[in-house]
């Protein structure tokens, strides 16, 4: 990388033997940019999905009142800190998932679509809402979009009912006919973001031919250094301590692995022992990935649909699938709200990680729209109507939140899908089942 006393491009690297790692936005670019790049006064917009499974408890789920957001309901509690970019909308359906399956909460979540009844290999959805947003905004990334996961993607063939696992396996899809696949490992997420070039079998022999991946950049780190302003020198260097504090983490969990005696079957190898870890160290990529504006789009599924995970950081020992059909045993639904509960509360952590990183005139939180919900309602009945469903995020001025919006009657998930492509400059005069975008969205909450 060559240095001059011009403005930075945002599309700046640090580059090293397999290595190639993008920079925040830093003062030091906006003067070089045109007034359609993204700029501290014209942010670039992210987009992200986070998928919980198996619905909720929506008694414990959903706050009381509606309009300007009052207390947090118990399940959303520990969401506080952010409340002020939180939006609550209850009474979302998806009508084109029933019959009632799990396969179809998980397939419907983002497309909205009915899908096909199979289970071969000639299984039919539609395009997601997080793909059509990456063939608009995520042309300009290096990766367009980032599917990630929590447990292994190992379950072939009819999974729920006649539905093909793919259907359950798979949260993101780019055609009707071609499901993304997400990665739930850190380190291979790690090498997506940071590494460059060559094959997959090259990129992990240069990973450990090294300590470090900042050990590789460490000569164009030096040079970057000398250029900057002290507020850039700064941000730089906490981005920096951010990615090596990531790689510590990959690299200890995968130091640990051999003395685990009690593995997860979900889990590959190689990743931190407890779940919350693992979901924090997946969170913290996001969030590495955003602020270097790897990509701009980011789906994420905490769990599979009929998992069967214990959760003991949540205090809940029963499998999490036995406890939704609960047949209204209240213990039962209590535990099951617990774990909802504990989900809710990893979000949180990821959501005051990106209001506390700075990114132009704001953070990552006021220029970024997250969805964060399920595709099934009561998880002892099957339904899909009365979903758990919140956004979180400014949209880079154009989402406010602070407010609960509840429906009399049913309104399709798509609608609240067709609003937050609006909110990122992506428009579309309808999307699957869609009546039209939600307008408590589009404007300013009353005083």
């Amino acid at each position: 990388m060559i240095i001059t006393k011009k403005a930075l491009p945002r599309r700046t690297f640090l580059r090293g033997m397999g290595t190639s790692l993008a920079l925040p936005l830093l003062d030091a670019m906006v003067p070089s940019m045109t007034a359609l790049a993204a700029t501290a006064a014209n942010p670039v917009r992210r987009l992200g999905f986070i998928y919980m499974p198996m619905g909720s408890d929506i008694t414990q789920w959903t706050p009381a009142g509606e309009g300007r957001l009052g207390e947090l309901s118990p399940t959303l509690r520990s969401l506080a800190p952010v409340a002020d970019q939180l939006t609550v909308l209850t009474n979302m359906e998806l009508r084109n998932s029933y019959p009632g399956t799990h396969a179809t909460s998980n397939a419907g979540f983002l497309s909205a679509a009915k899908a096909k009844w199979t289970e071969s290999t000639d299984y039919h959805l539609g395009t997601t809402v997080d793909q059509i947003a990456a063939k608009q905004i995520g042309q300009e990334t290096q990766l367009p979009s980032l599917e990630m996961s929590m447990d292994l993607l190992s379950t072939v063939g009819q999974c729920d009912n006649g539905y093909a696992c793919v259907y359950q396996n798979n949260l993101s899809w780019s055609s009707p006919t071609t499901p993304l696949p997400a990665e739930a490992h850190p380190r291979i997420v790690f090498e997506r973001l940071f590494g460059e070039g060559g094959s997959v079998d090259e990129r992990r022999a240069a990973l450990k031919r090294r300590t470090s991946l900042l050990d590789w950049v460490s000569e164009d780190v030096t040079r970057l250094q000398k250029n900057l302003g002290p507020e850039d020198r700064a941000k730089v260097d906490q981005y920096l301590d951010t990615v090596r504090e990531v790689e510590r983490r990959i690299q200890r969990a995968e130091a640990e692995t051999a003395d685990n005696k009690l593995p997860d079957l979900d889990r590959p190898v190689g990743v931190p022992a407890s779940y919350a870890d693992h979901a924090r160290l997946m969170f913290d990529l996001q969030v590495l990935a955003l602020q270097g504006d790897v990509t701009r789009v980011i789906t994420f599924q905490l769990a599979r649909e009929t998992s069967t995970r214990v959760y003991p950081e949540a205090g809940v020992s029963d499998p999490h699938h036995p406890l939704t059909h609960h047949g209204n045993n209240q213990e039962k639904i209590a535990k099951m709200a617990k774990i909802n509960a504990f989900h809710v509360s990893l979000f949180a952590y990821f959501l005051e990680k990106l209001k506390a990183t700075r990114d132009g005139n704001g953070s990552l939180l006021d220029h970024s729209v997250y969805l964060y919900g399920s595709g099934m309602g009561n998880p002892n009945l099957h339904d899909h109507v009365n979903l758990p469903i919140l956004v979180a995020g400014g949209g880079a001025g154009k989402l406010k939140g602070g407010r609960h919006i509840r429906y009399k009657e049913p309104a399709p998930l798509a609608n609240l899908h067709l609003t937050l492509l609006d909110k990122v400059g992506v428009r579309l005069d309808a999307f699957a089942d869609s009546k039209g975008k939600i307008p408590e969205l589009l404007q300013p909450l009353a005083l």
